[in-house]
C-alpha cells in the first residue's frame, strides 16, 4: 500500500487557514480520491491519500505529492498526544506526519493494540488508533482582518484583566506542586474557593476518590436572571478546568509547578469569574475546578456521574480550558476540540474568535483526554479550548513547566474568545 502526502498550495506558513485556491485544491483532491476508490485523511493543511498506485495516480490528477512512502495500511495509526509524551516514550516509532498534538505513525498493529486505547480508559498522555479514512482530523481557519474586529474588541478587552490573570497564575505556579493528593493541592483549592466566594459565587466542595487516596472538586455557581437556576426548564452554562499538576518524570513528591498545565486554565477560570461576576444572563453560570485529572480524569468523571438525568439535560454548554498559555506556533493558535454533540458550542467559540481575537482557529471532532470527554460521553455539549499544536510543548508534566515559558498574550486572546462566547450563551433563553 502506498501513502502520498499533499501539502495544500498557497497555505501561509505558521498554520493559518488555507487560502481559497488551496481550499479548492483540497475539495478537488478529496473528490478525486473518493472517485478513485482511495482513502484520504486531512490534518490541517496536509492531505494524506492511501491506495494502490493506479488509484493514487487517478487521485492525484497530475499534481505532484510532497512525499510518497510504502507502508501497509494496517500499520498506519493516528496518535493524539499531550505535549510530546508519545514521542518521548516511544522515540523509535517512525513519524510520517507531525502536527504537534496529532501524529501519523508507522506502527505494528500488535504494538498499537498493546499500547491500548487511552481515550477509552480515560488515561492521560496519548491515544493510539487506526488512521481514520475519509476523515478530517482537524481543520483550521485564519483570523478575521483587523478591521472586522475593531468594533467588537474593546468591549471584551475591558472585562478580561491581564493583571489579575497574571497574579492568579503566579499564585498557582508558586505552589511546589498541586498533585491531586497533596496538601498543597488542598491549599490551592481553598485559596481558589476564597477568591470565588469573594466574587459572589456560592461554592461547595465535592469529594473525589482516587486509587490510593482522595482529591476534591470545587464547584461555584451564580444563578441567572431567569430564575434560581434550578427551576424547571432552567439552563446552565459551565466553565471548567483542572487545578492539579503532576511531575511524571520524578514522581508525586517532586516539584510540579504546572504553570501551563494547568495553572493557565485554572487562572483562566478565575479570570472568567471576574469578567462575568455581574452577568445578567438568563442562564446559570457554573464554574468547576477539578482534581484528579492527571491521574485519569477522576474529578470530571465523578462530577458527571453524580449528575442525574434532569441536571445533565439542564447543561447547555461546557467550555473546558486545559493549557492555554504556551505559544507553539508562529501565529497565536487555539484548538477547539469537541464532537458532533458539541458542534453548536464549537461553532460559537470559533465565531467569537473571529469577531474578537487574532487567533488562528483549529477545530476537531475527535475528543481526547481532558475534562470535556466525560461530558461528551454523557451527551452533554462540551468543547476543549487548548493552545494550538500543544504536542509541541515538551515541558508539561515536568519541573520545567514554569512561568518563564508562559505567553500571557495567547492566554488573554483565548480568554477573550471564551468570554465573548459565554456572554452570548448565558444571555440566550
Amino acid at each position: 500500500m502506498t501513502i502520498v502526502r499533499f501539502e495544500l498550495a498557497g497555505t501561509p506558513e505558521g498554520g493559518d487557514e488555507p487560502r481559497p485556491a488551496a481550499r479548492d485544491e483540497l475539495r478537488a483532491l478529496t473528490a478525486a480520491a473518493a472517485d478513485a476508490g482511495a482513502a484520504w485523511t486531512q490534518l490541517g493543511d496536509t492531505l494524506l491519500v492511501t491506495g494502490e498506485p493506479a488509484q493514487l495516480e487517478q487521485a492525484g490528477s497530475g499534481r505532484n505529492p510532497a512525499s510518497r512512502v510504502e507502508v501497509p495500511a494496517v500499520r498506519l495509526h493516528l496518535v493524539i498526544q499531550n505535549g510530546r509524551q508519545f514521542q518521548q516514550e516511544h522515540p523509535g516509532v517512525p513519524v510520517l506526519v507531525d502536527k504537534g498534538r496529532y501524529l501519523v505513525v508507522d506502527l505494528d498493529p500488535a504494538e498499537a493494540g498493546r499500547l491500548g486505547e487511552p481515550a477509552e480508559r480515560h488515561l492521560p498522555c496519548y491515544g493510539v488508533r487506526a488512521l481514520p479514512a475519509d476523515t478530517v482530523v482537524f481543520e483550521q481557519r485564519a483570523p478575521a482582518p483587523d478591521r472586522a474586529r475593531a468594533a467588537a474588541g474593546p468591549r471584551i478587552d475591558a472585562v478580561v484583566s491581564r493583571d489579575a490573570f497574571a497574579a492568579d497564575l503566579r499564585t498557582l505556579a508558586g505552589f511546589r506542586t498541586r498533585h491531586s493528593t497533596s496538601d498543597e493541592f488542598r491549599t490551592a483549592l481553598g485559596w481558589a474557593d476564597g477568591v470565588l466566594h469573594d466574587l459572589g459565587f456560592t461554592t461547595r466542595i465535592q469529594a473525589v476518590p482516587l486509587p490510593g487516596g482522595t482529591t476534591q472538586n470545587l464547584i461555584a455557581e451564580r444563578p441567572g436572571t431567569g430564575g434560581d437556576g434550578r427551576a424547571a426548564g432552567g439552563r446552565a452554562v459551565l466553565v471548567t478546568a483542572h487545578l492539579d499538576s503532576v511531575n511524571s518524570q520524578d514522581g508525586p513528591a517532586a516539584p510540579a509547578p504546572g504553570a501551563d498545565d494547568n495553572g493557565s486554565g485554572a487562572a483562566g477560570l478565575l479570570a472568567i469569574a471576574r469578567a462575568l461576576r455581574d452577568h445578567s444572563g438568563a442562564r446559570e453560570l457554573r464554574l468547576v475546578l477539578f482534581g484528579g485529572e492527571e491521574q485519569g480524569l477522576h474529578g470530571s468523571l465523578r462530577y458527571v456521574a453524580e449528575l442525574d438525568r434532569a441536571e445533565r439535560d439542564r447543561i447547555r454548554a461546557v467550555v473546558n480550558m486545559d493549557m492555554i498559555a504556551s505559544r507553539n506556533t508562529p501565529s497565536p493558535t487555539v484548538l477547539l476540540e469537541g464532537s458532533a454533540v458539541s458542534r453548536s458550542v464549537l461553532d460559537g467559540l470559533a465565531a467569537a474568535a473571529q469577531e474578537h481575537t487574532a487567533l488562528t482557529v483549529q477545530t476537531s471532532l475527535l475528543p481526547f483526554n481532558s475534562d470535556h470527554v466525560p461530558f461528551i460521553d454523557s451527551g452533554i455539549p462540551a468543547v476543549l479550548t487548548i493552545e494550538g499544536a500543544d504536542g509541541a510543548n515538551d515541558r508539561i508534566h515536568t519541573a520545567d513547566d514554569t512561568l518563564e515559558h508562559v505567553d500571557h498574550d495567547l492566554a488573554l486572546e483565548i480568554l477573550r474568545m471564551n468570554v465573548a462566547y459565554l456572554v452570548e450563551a448565558l444571555g440566550q433563553a
